[in-house]
């Protein structure tokens, strides 16, 4: 069995005391000071997290527009330079090879960051799928990649740069910024519901980049604390955000997760698995994803089967306590046709709890 990798920052985690665990074969922190309080200080302050773990790979040549219109169900062909797109990426069939970001450079240059876990198979399928005119380079053992996120993340970012961040549009990003003098990719993203952003730099200035962020954090009136694995999963949920293998998976396509619309029917050239999703579309699906709230005491869980009435209606797909809803929530997969409103039963541990569908998302911040 493989030793885990370690990132950039595994130092800075350990320094901290945070509980490392083996996740898709990083060690990485799972909590520091804990769950509950890590998500109650996103939301209100800011958040430092470590997603070196993630994969990152460069798609160049004259044919990388051509090749990525094939590739994603989004429509490549309405980003322009310093803009990014989300897309889910699919098999023929129409089940889910993963979900993606996108960020342009330029017509010929293209960064794709992929999820952890699936890098090698994703990064194999897309070789399969390129043709001559395109070079695709995993850079991920190249890049170290931080995610800042909450209200206060831009003013302790500024301070780190004179570069207006401020002025920096959400889902954009900067090619070349200097963060406490360290050369970085800085673009306004993330995966918790709050504003925020995700910073990449070089392995080599991974120390120094957090470093810079925590300490201008912590002398701030922003109160920034590390996040663990636990409160990310949970700030994602919150914000009604699918988890690869949990929301998508090769069974799982981006219209049963409700995604329909980064799926472009329209776009030239057609992408993989467009006729399937067609004929899955106007078939009608057996189920999607809906948000649920448990009304009695409990927790929902990943597993657990929805009852409507005697009928077997489907399962949760990701579940937790909400810190900030205080309340527990799930996503599900259910029939269509079960309404926002709408009272189940969810088994927990051979109990029939009661919940209720609730529309997605969880969770919205004030913008």
């Amino acid at each position: 069995m493989k030793e885990p990798k370690k990132t950039p920052f595994y130092e800075k985690h350990v320094q901290l005391k945070g509980s490392i665990v083996d996740y898709s074969g990083w060690y990485l922190p799972v909590q520091y000071q804990g769950i509950v309080s890590e998500v109650q200080q996103t939301r209100s302050g800011a958040g430092l997290f470590d997603v070196s773990h993630m994969g990152e790979v460069l798609v160049e040549g004259p044919g990388a527009l051509d090749f990525l219109q094939r590739l994603v169900t989004n429509d490549v062909t309405t980003l322009t330079d310093g803009r990014i797109i989300y897309s889910p990426v699919c098999y023929p069939d129409g089940g889910t090879v993963d979900d993606i970001l996108i960020y342009r450079y330029s017509s010929e240059r293209y960064l794709l960051v992929v999820n952890a876990a699936n890098t090698e198979k994703d990064l194999a399928w897309f070789k399969e799928n390129a043709g001559s005119d395109v070079t695709i380079s995993n850079i991920s053992s190249a890049t170290a990649q931080l995610a800042l996120q909450g209200p206060g993340s831009l003013s302790i970012l500024s301070s780190l740069t004179e570069q207006p961040l401020g002025r920096l549009k959400y889902y954009h990003f900067l090619p070349e910024v200097r963060l406490a003098g360290v050369k970085c990719i800085v673009s306004r993203t993330g995966y918790t519901g709050e504003d925020g952003f995700e910073i990449y730099c070089s392995p080599e200035d991974a120390s120094t980049l957090w470093d810079a962020v925590w300490s201008a954090g912590r002398a701030g009136e922003q109160g920034l604390v590390p996040v663990g694995l636990g409160a990310r999963d949970v700030l994602r949920l919150e914000a009604g955000m699918p988890l690869y293998g949990h929301e998508l998976s090769p069974e799982l396509t981006p219209l049963h997760a409700g995604l329909d619309r980064f799926v472009s029917f329209t776009k030239q050239p057609h992408f993989n698995g467009r006729e399937a999703l067609l004929q899955l579309k106007q078939s009608g699906l057996k189920v999607k994803l809906t948000g649920l709230e448990l009304l009695d005491r409990g927790v929902l869980r990943e597993g657990y089967r929805v009852f409507d009435g005697e009928r077997d209606a489907g399962w949760v797909s990701s579940g937790t306590y909400s810190p900030t809803l205080q309340k527990s929530i799930g996503l599900a997969f259910l029939p269509p046709e079960m309404a926002v409103g709408t009272e189940v039963k969810v088994m927990i541990r051979g109990r029939a709890v009661s919940a209720r569908v609730v529309k997605l998302p969880f969770y919205r911040r004030r913008s």
